[in-house]
């Protein structure tokens, strides 16, 4: 996974009242991990479901090597779903348990693929969320918000994606699920592009893509390293004002004093006029 890869090319976006979000934006994340940070409403939840082709841009172009997996916001999910259909392993595992059965037809095959392991792999990527208690039968409506959280991320790492995004995996979770969560991520090995307001979870990102006005920066480091850029970055900007201001209020002086001489050259020059 360390060659995945999203690239933006000139990516333009607006509502259907022809309110603009982005226009020309281009960027490129490559294999790591990526928090993408901006002040509500800028942009960012837009931003995901763009790449993640649920939204077309107006212009421009996304480009995704390799697989995809996107945990949205909110999650589009009835309670009548079970735990295998949310995770998309149902199919595979009834194949496989007809297959066991003696049931040899060559449509189980073509569902199953490489996939003979998956209730193995599932069963270990629920573990590593926490949820490995829950039976594949269980139903969506028995479970928690965290646990449907945890679930839906799950289902995504079962892709087993080259890119990532992931829209405020944290919301609903426990202190324990916001952990594992945590340490499922730090051993992501692909692209993540992560959107979240969680402070410990941007600490886990080694870089901050900024989003602000339309245009993306890039500060390498966690979030408190972003932090502490910016607040340097302030602190330049605020000096500079200053000094800025006194430069000033120090050529309004001058050109006070110059007047002032002017005038009074002007007065000698009438009273010496009018004692000549």
């Amino acid at each position: 996974m360390s060659d995945a890869v999203l690239r933006c090319s000139q990516l333009s976006f607006s509502w259907p009242d022809d309110t603009p979000v982005f226009e020309d934006l281009s960027f490129t994340v490559g294999a790591g991990r990526t928090g993408l940070v901006a002040p509500n409403g800028a942009g960012k939840s837009t931003l995901l479901k763009l790449i993640a082709g649920e939204l077309r841009p107006t212009a421009g172009s996304v480009t995704v090597s390799g697989v995809l997996g996107h945990l949205p916001q909110t999650l589009p999910l009835t309670g009548g779903l079970t735990v295998a259909e949310v995770l998309g392993v149902d199919a595979v595992i009834r194949a496989i348990d007809a297959v066991e059965s003696g049931d040899v037809a060559e449509e189980h095959f073509t569902t199953i693929g490489d996939d003979w392991d998956i209730e193995e792999r599932t069963r270990a990527q629920l573990d590593r969320l926490g949820l490995g208690h829950l039976a594949l039968d269980r139903r969506l409506s028995t479970l928690s918000g965290g646990q449907i959280v945890s679930l839906g991320l799950a289902a995504q790492l079962l892709k087993r994606p080259d890119v990532l995004l992931l829209d405020e995996p944290t919301n609903n979770l426990d202190a324990d699920a916001r952990g594992r969560l945590q340490d499922v991520l730090t051993d992501y090995s692909g692209c993540l592009l992560l959107v979240s307001h969680d402070r410990e979870l941007l600490d886990r990102m080694e870089r901050i893509a900024e989003l602000d006005r339309g245009e993306l920066r890039f500060h390498g480091g966690n979030f408190t390293a972003y932090e502490e850029t910016v607040r340097a970055e302030q602190e330049v900007a605020e000096k500079n004002v200053r000094n800025a201001e006194q430069e000033l209020k120090r050529e309004k002086r001058e050109l006070q004093q110059a007047r002032e001489r002017a005038d009074r050259r002007a007065s000698n020059a009438a009273r010496n006029l009018k004692n000549a």
